[in-house]
C-alpha cells in the first residue's frame, strides 16, 4: 500500500511532532534532580497518571490492529473478554504489590526483589527488562515508520529515524513530567481520531447506522462472549480473557517498571490505586470503540465469511480507510493519532528504561553513593543511548525481507518473562520460606518451560501469564526443598 497525502495534512503530522518537543522542552525547564527527571518528584497527580497508564499501553499496533480483529471474516467482539481479566488483574496488584512499591521510596520495580531475595534476583530481572522492553519496542517503531513510509513517502530509515530523534529529545529534555503529561495529550489525540473514524464510518455507510447495525446482527459480529473452555482455542474465549488476562495485566501493569515507575510518580499509594484501577475500565472502553470501528469498517467494506471487497490484510484495513475516506485535516488529526499512539509507549519506555539502567546496574556498581547531578547526567545519557539501540535495531530490520515474520517472533519472545516475573514477586509476597537460589532456578524452568509451549503446542498466548506464573512457583517450590534436604544431610 504506497500512499502519500497533502501538504495540509503532512503540516499536521510534522506539527504534531514538533509541538511534542516543544511541549518536552518547556516542562525541562528549570533545574532537574535525579528524582524529578525519573519520577516527576513523586508528585504528579493521579489523573495524569491514568491517561499515562492507559496511553502507554496503546501502540500504533493496538490502534490500527484491533479494529481488523472485528472487522475479519467471521471477526466479532470476543476480544473484549481480556478487558474482564484486566480489571480482575489490577485489583490483584492494587491490593497485593502496591504496598510493597510504597515501603520506602524505591526508584525502580526490581528494588523490591534485592529486598526480598538479594542483589542478585534484582540485576537479572531488570537487565532482562531493558532487553526485552528495548527489543520490543524497538519493532513498534519499526511498524510506526512503516506507516510514516507510507502516508508521506518518507525514506523508512528517515522514518526511523525522526520519529526515535524526536521521542528521544522530548524524553531526554523533560523526563518523567514531560512523557506522562505528552502521554495525555497524546490518549486525547488518538481518541478523538477514533471518534472521528467512526463518524465518518456511519456517514459513509449507505444504509448509516441502520444499515451497519444490520450487518453486525445478520454476521453475528457483535457476539461478546465464548465459553468454549479449550485452551487452544484460536480466538479470545472467556476463560483465557479472565483467568489469562487476569495474570497477564498482573505481570505487565505489577513488575514492569514502565507501569511501576508510574505509580512511583504519584502522591501517594491511594492515588496510585486509583490511576491504576480506573485504567482498566478506561482500557476496556476504548478497545469497546476500536472493536466497533471494525464492524462499522467490516459493514462498510462488506467484509463477510466469504471474503473482503477489499484486498488488504485486517491490520491494514483501518489505515486504509483512514487515508482514503479521511476529509483534508481530519486525516492529518488522525495520522498524528497513530503517530501519538506509538511515542506514548516509546517515551515510556525510554525513561523506564534508563531509570532501571541507572538505579538497578549503575548505582549498586559503585562503592559510594553518587552525587544527585552525576545521576542525573548518567539517567540522561542512558535515555539517549537506549534511543539510539531502539533505532539501531528498527533500522535493521528495516533490511531484512521477513522481517514481518521476524517481528511476529521477537514480540512473542519480549513477552514470556512477564508470567516467570510476576511467579518471582508471588514467590516474594506468598512464600517467605523460598530462597534466591530455589527462586531463580525456579525462574529459569518457567522461562524454559513456556517457550517450549509458545513454540511447539496450539496453547492461545493468553494463557501464556498464568503458566509462566504458575510453573516457575511451582518449580521454584520444588527446588526449595530440595535445597533444604540437601542443608538437612
Amino acid at each position: 500500500m504506497s500512499i502519500s497525502i497533502g501538504g495540509v495534512d503532512a503540516a499536521i503530522v510534522l506539527g504534531y511532532m514538533l509541538a511534542v518537543l516543544a511541549l518536552g522542552v518547556w516542562l525541562g525547564r528549570g533545574r532537574q534532580s535525579a528524582t524529578r527527571y525519573f519520577l516527576g518528584d513523586r508528585s504528579l497527580p493521579w489523573g495524569a497518571l491514568l491517561l499515562s497508564i492507559v496511553a502507554t499501553e496503546t501502540s500504533t499496533v493496538t490502534f490500527l490492529s484491533l479494529p481488523g480483529l472485528a472487522a475479519a471474516a467471521g471477526g466479532d467482539l470476543t476480544f473484549l473478554q481480556i478487558t474482564i481479566g484486566y480489571i480482575v488483574g489490577r485489583t490483584g496488584v492494587i491490593f497485593v504489590l502496591l504496598p510493597l512499591y510504597f515501603r520506602g521510596k524505591p526508584f525502580t520495580a526490581y528494588e523490591v526483589l534485592e529486598t526480598r531475595f538479594g542483589l542478585t534476583s534484582r540485576r537479572l530481572v531488570s537487565s532482562l527488562f531493558l532487553l526485552t522492553r528495548n527489543a520490543s519496542d524497538a519493532l513498534r517503531l519499526f511498524l510506526t515508520a512503516l506507516v510514516l513510509q507510507i502516508v508521506l513517502g518518507l525514506d523508512l530509515s528517515l522514518s526511523v529515524i525522526f520519529i526515535g530523534v524526536v521521542t528521544i529529545l522530548y524524553t531526554f529534555i523533560g523526563g518523567a513530567k514531560s512523557v506522562i503529561w505528552n502521554d495525555c495529550i497524546q490518549f486525547v489525540i488518538y481518541m478523538i481520531g477514533a471518534a472521528a473514524a467512526a463518524y465518518i464510518i456511519v456517514g459513509n455507510a449507505p444504509g448509516g447506522m441502520e444499515q451497519i447495525l444490520q450487518f453486525a446482527h445478520d454476521g453475528n459480529k457483535l457476539q461478546l462472549f465464548d465459553f468454549d473452555l479449550s485452551l487452544t482455542s484460536p480466538g479470545m474465549t472467556f476463560w483465557a480473557g479472565l483467568a489469562g488476562g487476569a495474570f497477564l495485566t498482573a505481570a505487565t501493569h505489577g513488575t514492569d517498571q514502565m507501569m511501576v515507575q508510574r505509580y512511583l510518580s504519584a502522591r501517594n499509594e491511594r492515588d496510585a490505586s486509583l490511576a491504576l484501577g480506573i485504567s482498566g475500565f478506561i482500557v476496556m472502553l476504548q478497545f469497546a470503540v476500536f472493536l466497533l470501528i471494525g464492524v462499522g469498517l467490516a459493514a462498510l467494506f462488506g467484509i463477510t465469511a466469504a471474503g473482503s471487497a477489499v484486498d488488504f490484510k485486517n491490520d491494514q484495513l483501518f489505515a486504509y480507510f483512514i487515508v482514503n475516506y479521511m476529509p483534508v485535516g481530519l486525516l492529518g488529526l488522525t495520522l498524528a493519532a497513530v503517530f501519538a499512539a506509538a511515542m506514548s509507549t516509546l517515551s515510556s519506555s525510554l525513561n523506564s528504561s534508563a531509570a532501571a539502567f541507572v538505579n538497578d546496574i549503575f548505582l549498586p556498581l559503585q562503592k559510594r553513593d553518587a552525587a544527585d547531578d552525576n545521576t542525573l547526567r548518567v539517567g540522561r545519557t542512558a535515555t539517549v543511548v537506549f534511543g539510539l539501540v531502539q533505532i539501531g535495531i528498527a533500522l535493521g530490520f528495516g533490511m531484512i525481507a521477513s522481517s514481518a515474520s521476524i517481528v511476529a517472533n521477537v514480540l512473542k519472545i519480549s513477552g514470556f518473562a512477564a508470567g516467570p516475573v510476576l511467579g518471582l514477586y508471588f514467590l516474594g509476597v506468598f512464600a517467605p520460606r523460598v530462597r534466591q537460589r530455589a527462586a531463580l532456578t525456579g525462574f529459569v524452568v518457567g522461562v524454559g518451560v513456556l517457550s517450549f509451549i509458545a513454540y511447539t503446542t496450539p496453547v492461545h498466548w493468553a494463557w501464556y501469564a498464568l503458566f509462566g506464573s504458575v510453573i516457575t512457583m511451582v518449580a521454584a517450590g520444588v527446588a526449595n526443598l530440595i535445597e533444604g534436604n540437601k542443608v538437612e544431610d
